[in-house]
């Protein structure tokens, strides 16, 4: 079987922003119905077990790390309002999702892949986000991460290929060149080639002669903290948890809210070509 991990917060902006180009206004659940089809799609194309992780607040423990980390400032209300309607739809759907509070989506999906590689019967995880913090986790071909937008799936080889790293070396890369949507900036005079030049000759930052960074060290590593993902959030115990079999009984309910009556009727269809 192959797992499918879905960054839910990433959708939700992805079809806001892109049914605002289309119809020109906002429609109360327009991105929840986008996302929510989104995530059938897949599983008419035979997804079965899968999982969705969401931003319930965008503030994490690492806000108090550093000073300048995201925040939910700036979030347009018509968005912010999707939110939660989102995770209540995913669930009523019979979706499982990971609504994240201390953490942050990126540290459900991280752990949630970690979690499924270690199951015999998982042939290949895949991580649907094109976020670079992700990357850290791809192992080999068995937990790729799949960019929808540009249709890529990145294995390890292709991971080091666009960043000039090994997966394991992403938070140390991103700790030297910064991630301006996570708002920390790196350090001034090291871009991504001189990055990944210093990382392929010492390793992990923590093994860099002293005189490498000089007193600019510590900020090194308090930037890798930021950028290393959690693997050890306790979502589920078993992979099967994941296994999609339907709505729940909410989601006639839900379909009325959202006035798509389409996208019942397609899951309907879903359930009975899975018999």
């Amino acid at each position: 079987m192959n797992v499918h991990l879905i960054d839910g917060t990433y959708e939700l902006f992805r079809h806001f922003y892109g049914l605002r180009r289309f119809t020109k206004q906002d429609r109360p659940f327009g991105a929840v119905v986008g996302v929510l089809n989104t995530v059938l799609e897949m599983i008419e194309g035979g997804a079965t077990h899968l999982g969705v992780a969401t931003d319930h607040v965008i503030e994490s423990f690492r806000n108090k790390l550093w000073s300048g980390y995201k925040t939910g400032d700036g979030i347009e209300p018509a968005l912010w309002a999707q939110f939660e309607p989102l995770e209540d739809a995913l669930e009523s759907m019979g979706v499982v999702v990971w609504p994240m509070v201390d953490l942050e989506a990126d540290d459900a999906l991280a752990s949630a892949a970690a979690i499924a590689s270690k199951d015999r019967r998982v042939e290949q995880v895949c991580i649907w986000t094109p976020d670079k913090d992700l990357a850290q986790c791809v192992r080999g071909t068995r937990v790729v991460q799949v960019d929808r937008k540009s249709n890529a799936i990145r294995n390890a080889d292709a991971v080091e290929k666009k960043f000039g790293v090994p997966p394991e070396l992403i938070p140390d890369y991103l700790a030297l060149v910064g991630d301006s949507a996570d708002g920390y900036p790196g350090l001034d005079g090291i871009g991504p080639k001189g990055a990944s030049s210093l990382l392929l000759r010492y390793g992990r930052i923590e093994q860099f002669p002293d005189e490498t960074l000089g007193n600019r060290r510590e900020l090194a590593l308090l930037f890798k903290q930021l950028a290393t993902l959690k693997t050890d959030a306790p979502l589920f115990k078993r992979v099967s948890d994941l296994k999609w079999a339907g709505p729940t009984a909410k989601f006639a309910d839900w379909s009325e809210r959202l006035g798509d009556k389409l996208i019942a009727r397609s899951i309907k269809a879903a359930v009975e070509l899975r018999g």
